[in-house]
C-alpha cells in the first residue's frame, strides 16, 4: 500500500499558503530563558537540538550526522534479529521512502541498531539486501551499545527507562523521529501505525516548505518563464 506522492502536497501548501496547514511544532523544551529589556520582560523557549555522532553504516562506512545538515532525518530503532515490530517498521520506512524517491535528498532515513554487537556491517548489508533497502538515503547504523543507548535515550528521546548501555540494558521502541535540518526534533509517530506513518509523510512535505517563508511559491518557481 502507498502512502502518497509527496510533491503533490508541495504544490497545494506552497500555492494556498503555509498558513493553511499544521506545521509540526518544536518539541523537547531544555529550558525557558528570561529576557528583561527596557523594563519588559519576554521569555525564550531554548528546544534541544539533536548533538552530531558517528557511527557505521550498512557499507562499513563511517556515518557523521553533521554530513546531513541539508537534510530531514527520519530515525527509528530496530534489530536485525528481531521477530515482532521490527520487520512492520522495516516495511512501512520502505514506503517512506519510496514517497521520496524523486527526492532523495530531501530525507535521510536513520536505522540504529539497538543490537549493535551482533549487527556487524555484514549482517546489517545481508538485511539491507533481503529487505531491498536503497541505501542512496537510507543508512542501518551500528557501532557503540552505550553511545547508542544515550541518542536513544538523551538525544532522541524514545525511552524513559534508565539504563547504563551494559549487557541487560535493552531498547525496543515502535516510534518514528522527525528531526528537521536544524536538528531539531519535530515529531514522533507511532511506525506500526499506517495512518501514523502517512501524517509523518505529511509532516515533513510542510517542513520542507516551511523552512523559508519569504521564498517564492514552488507552483510560481516551476512554471514561471523567467
Amino acid at each position: 500500500m502507498a502512502i502518497l506522492v509527496p510533491l503533490a502536497g508541495y504544490l497545494i501548501v506552497d500555492h494556498y499558503g503555509k498558513n493553511v496547514v499544521h506545521v509540526p511544532p518544536y518539541l523537547i523544551a531544555e529550558r525557558v530563558d528570561t529576557i528583561v529589556k527596557d523594563g519588559k520582560t519576554t521569555y525564550d523557549t531554548i528546544y534541544h537540538q539533536v548533538k552530531n555522532f558517528s557511527l557505521t553504516n550498512q557499507l562499513g562506512k563511517k556515518i557523521n550526522l553533521d554530513d546531513y545538515r541539508n537534510r530531514i532525518l527520519v530515525v527509528d530503532f530496530f534489530f536485525t534479529s528481531c521477530p515482532t515490530i521490527c520487520p512492520t517498521l522495516t516495511s512501512h520506512l520502505k514506503m517512506v521512502q519510496e514517497a521520496f524517491n524523486k527526492h532523495d535528498t530531501l530525507v535521510q532515513i536513520l536505522s540504529l541498531s539497538v543490537d549493535p554487537e551482533r549487527d556487524t556491517v555484514q549482517k546489517l548489508k545481508a538485511y539491507a539486501d533481503k529487505n531491498n533497502i536503497d541505501p542512496k538515503n537510507w543508512w542501518l547504523l551500528t557501532g557503540d551499545k552505550k553511545e547508542i543507548y544515550d541518542l536513544a535515550r538523551y538525544e532522541f528521546f524514545v525511552n524513559a527507562v534508565q539504563g547504563d548501555g551494559g549487557p541487560d540494558d535493552f531498547i525496543h521502541t515502535e516510534k518514528f523521529v522527525v528531526i528537521d535540518k536544524d536538528r531539531y526534533i519535530r515529531g514522533y509517530y507511532n511506525g506500526l501505525d499506517t495512518n501514523d506513518v502517512r501524517r509523518m509523510v505529511n509532516d515533513i512535505a510542510v517542513l520542507h516548505i516551511a523552512k523559508d517563508k519569504k521564498k517564492p511559491g514552488l507552483l510560481k518557481r516551476l512554471f514561471s518563464k523567467n
